[in-house]
């Protein structure tokens, strides 16, 4: 996958979205938006904002504590695009505050959540004359999918889920399926969409610490 961005711009990015949320838990403004950032941040990228939380002091694993993204509208959308910077901060606003899986992140939970910050390419559809095999297509680490089944049906899980959870390629479709609160077999139906799209992956190695891009 060709870089969508440098390290200092994911760095940037990584940044802007842990400001926005302490900007806002500490004075109901998000963070205002930098004056000059780089092309790269000013152009029309989707991206997912994912905040985790270690359970406990003596169980130093790291749970999901919101996770919501900005996608992008299609070419033939009225909608209009938004710029990556702008994408984020709504990305980063709605994991902590409006994900519907958990309660809205009190301003001291901020000294033990983890930023991550996920730039997505533009999906491509999957093809395959057997269905059964397109698992074959997708690959693990590398990966993230989009179910999108009739009426409003649709499912996204990013790359990184799949090794996370421990799941191979058809698992990675079954859970997506799930996901879009469809049977777990729906990817099999050839009137369901199955799309496949990369992403870079920044993020903190400790809250508020060194950030890093993940590769899988």
């Amino acid at each position: 996958m060709p870089k969508l961005l440098s390290l200092e711009d994911g760095v940037t990015l990584t940044k802007f979205a842990r400001q926005t949320i302490e900007s806002y838990l500490a004075e109901k403004r998000p963070a205002a938006l930098a004056e000059s950032t780089s092309d790269a941040l000013q152009g029309h990228r989707s991206v997912f904002v994912t905040l985790k939380k270690q359970r406990s002091p003596d169980r130093p694993e790291w749970q999901l504590r919101g996770c919501i993204g900005h996608l992008q509208p299609g070419p033939n959308s009225h909608h209009k695009s938004i710029s990556l910077i702008q994408a984020t901060q709504q990305a980063a606003l709605s994991s902590a505050l409006e994900d519907p899986r958990f309660p809205s992140v009190q301003p001291d939970e901020m000294e033990s959540i983890l930023v991550e910050v996920s730039v997505l390419t533009l999906p491509e559809e999957i093809c395959s004359e057997n269905r059964s095999k397109l698992s074959n297509q997708i690959t693990v680490g590398k990966d993230g999918l989009i179910i999108q089944g009739k009426g409003w049906y649709r499912g996204l899980l990013l790359p990184q889920v799949a090794p996370e959870q421990g799941w191979n390629a058809e698992e990675f479709l079954q859970g997506c399926c799930q996901k879009a609160g469809l049977p777990t077999n729906c990817y099999l139906d050839p009137d369901v969409n199955v799309l496949k799209f990369q992403a870079q992956i920044f993020s903190e190695t400790t809250p508020r610490g060194k950030i890093v891009e993940r590769e899988f």
